[in-house]
């Protein structure tokens, strides 16, 4: 466990996102410290998952941030692994509205995150898709080269139409359940988490505090 005072890396440090995600982790380093020397941290150490947003967005933040992430792993908690980048281009039909601003193609944004091991999902948390929608050029083009790589992508959905349609057409890809249903109940949560076909579901974030009822899945 390292005990000196963890520093921003140099070439983040004028990144607002960077700097704010660097604070909210300071604080829990000495949260840390201090069940430390009072003895209340356990042995065992589980590991955190963190998915990361704006995979096209960020894309620029993404291209520093993964080199320091790999090459100085001492930098970082050893508690903490980066579960997956997400997002999608702008005007995606499939995406709900979703904006953007990048200049960085799917490609670019494939390649990164499989050069350093990274699940990439599409974020297609569209509701109100019709059976016309489904066969939008952009979308399936996307869905076809995010189906290659060494590294399995997946989508993140809301429909249920995009689901039928992704299992039959690209099996690749695994489904993550979007928290943009709002599954404000926890016996919703719960049918949703046994629904073979996803692999993560996303919960809404009032269930956050349901600590004891989240511990029984």
């Amino acid at each position: 466990m390292r005990s000196a005072l963890p520093l921003a890396p140099a070439e983040l440090r004028g990144n607002r996102l960077w700097m704010r995600n660097y604070a909210i982790s300071l604080r829990s380093w000495h949260n840390r410290k201090k069940l430390l020397r009072e003895g209340g941290y356990a042995m065992k150490q589980e590991k955190a998952y963190y998915h990361l947003p704006g995979s096209f967005e960020f894309y620029e933040l993404y291209r520093v941030f993964l080199p320091l992430y790999r090459t100085h792993r001492d930098w970082f908690y050893d508690w903490c692994e980066i579960g997956s980048l997400y997002g999608a281009p702008a005007d995606c039909l499939w995406g709900g509205g979703r904006t953007g601003c990048s200049r960085h193609t799917a490609r670019e944004v494939l390649a990164l995150a499989q050069e350093y091991g990274i699940s990439a999902r599409l974020t297609f948390s569209n509701s109100l898709l019709r059976e016309e929608h489904l066969t939008d050029p952009k979308c399936n083009a996307l869905c076809a080269q995010f189906a290659q790589g060494s590294v399995q992508n997946g989508v993140i959905v809301h429909s249920d139409l995009l689901v039928d349609y992704l299992q039959e057409h690209y099996p690749e890809l695994y489904l993550v359940s979007s928290t943009t249903k709002v599954l404000t109940e926890f016996a919703q949560l719960e049918a949703e988490t046994a629904r073979p076909e996803f692999r993560y579901v996303v919960p809404d974030f009032r269930l956050n505090k349901a600590l004891a009822q989240l511990d029984s899945l």
